[in-house]
C-alpha cells in the first residue's frame, strides 16, 4: 500500500510556480528583494497548484512515542517523562500550546507508541506498540511496524486536510529521540556517528559518550541498508520519526505544506524524501537546530 501511495506523489506544479514568480516580479519593489520569502511563496504555489494562496488553517501534529534505547543511559530523564508531557499537551500548558495560541494553530497530540497507557481526553490514539525495542541489541521495530507508522502519519494528514487544515506543523515527544534521529541520519548521510550526535537536552560528557557508543553498537548489530530508508527507520528509528515521515508524505500527497520544526522532524523529512524524492516539495524548514547534524540534514534536503 505504501509504495502505491508514493507513486501518486507528483512533482511541483511548474505553471503555478511561474505564475507566482510573475506576480511577485510585478509588485512595486526591487526584483527578488524579499529573498527566501519569495522562494517560499513560489514553492507554496508549486505544491498547492495555484498562485492564489488562501489563508492557512494550521494543525500541529505531535507524535509521541518511547524508545527502547533509553535503557543504554543515553538520556537525562526517565521514559516516564514522555507520557507526562503528552498528557500536558492536552491540558494546554506546554510551550507548544502557548505558541500555538499566539499563531492560531490547533494542537493534536498523537500517541503512536507511548510506553504507558494514556487515559485522557484530547489524545489521538494510534499506538502501534508500547515503544520500540532497544536498537543497541535488536531492531527497534519490524519493517511492518515502521510502515504502519508511516501510513498512520499519511492518514492523519488526510483527516486534517478533510477538516479544512492547509498547513501542517510537525512536533514530537519521546525521551531518547535525538539518539534515534542521530542514528538514522548517520546511516542515511554516510557520516561518522560522532559528527551526527549531540547532547540532546543537555547530556554530560559521559552521557554523550554512552549515546555515541549505543548508536555505534546499534549500527553494527543491525546492519541497516543506507539505500533503503525504510530499513534504516525500522532498525534504528522511533515511531515518532516514522509517523512524521508519513506526515511529510501525506502533505505531498494532499498538496499542503508541512513545517519541519527542528532536527528530529528534519530527519523524518529526510526519510520521506529518500522514500520518494518528489515529497521534498512539501517540506518547509522553520529553523536550524543546534544539534550538530541539523545543518547536514537541511543541506541534504536542500532547505539550509
Amino acid at each position: 500500500m505504501l509504495q502505491e501511495m508514493l507513486q501518486q506523489i507528483s512533482p511541483l506544479d511548474s505553471a503555478a510556480m511561474e505564475a507566482a514568480r510573475q506576480h511577485w516580479d510585478a509588485i512595486a519593489k526591487p526584483l527578488h528583494s524579499l529573498g527566501r520569502l519569495e522562494d517560499l511563496v513560489v514553492q507554496l504555489a508549486g505544491i498547492t497548484g495555484t498562485a492564489n494562496l488562501p489563508p492557512r488553517k494550521k494543525a500541529v501534529l505531535i507524535f509521541c512515542a518511547d524508545n527502547g534505547v533509553v535503557a543504554e543511559g543515553v538520556t537525562q530523564t526517565t521514559q516516564a517523562v514522555t507520557a507526562a508531557v503528552t498528557r500536558n499537551f492536552t491540558k494546554g500548558i506546554t510551550s507548544v500550546n502557548a505558541l500555538s495560541r499566539v499563531c492560531g494553530a490547533d494542537v493534536f497530540p498523537v500517541d503512536i507508541g507511548v510506553a504507558e497507557e494514556l487515559h485522557c481526553d484530547g489524545i489521538i490514539s494510534r499506538k502501534i506498540v508500547a515503544g520500540t525495542r532497544n536498537f543497541a541489541h535488536e531492531p527497534a521495530m519490524t519493517r511492518e511496524q515502521a510502515e504502519r507508522a508511516i501510513l498512520t502519519g499519511i492518514a492523519l494528514v488526510g483527516e486534517k486536510v478533510a477538516a479544512g487544515y492547509n498547513l501542517i506543523i510537525t512536533g514530537e515527544m519521546g525521551i531518547g529521540n535525538t539518539t534515534t534521529s542521530s542514528a538514522v541520519a548517520a546511516v542515511l548521510l554516510g557520516q561518522p556517528v560522532e559528527r551526527m550526535t549531540g547532547r540532546g537536552a543537555g547530556l554530560s560528557d559521559e552521557g554523550l559518550a554512552r549515546k555515541v557508543d549505543a548508536i555505534c553498537r546499534g549500527i553494527l548489530c543491525n546492519e541497516p541498508d543506507p539505500e533503503d530508508a525504510l530499513d534504516v527507520l525500522a532498525k534504528l528509528g522511533g515511531f515518532d520519526i516514522a509517523g512524521l515521515c508519513g506526515v511529510f508524505l501525506g502533505g505531498a500527497l494532499a498538496g499542503v505544506p508541512v513545517l519541519a520544526d527542528g532536527f528530529i522532524s528534519g530527519v523524518a523529512a529526510l526519510c520521506a524524501v529518500r522514500l520518494c524524492p518528489a515529497a521534498a516539495k512539501a517540506v518547509f524548514a522553520s529553523h536550524c537546530s543546534s544539534e550538530p547534524a541539523a545543518r547536514l540534514v537541511l543541506d541534504a534536503l536542500g532547505k539550509a
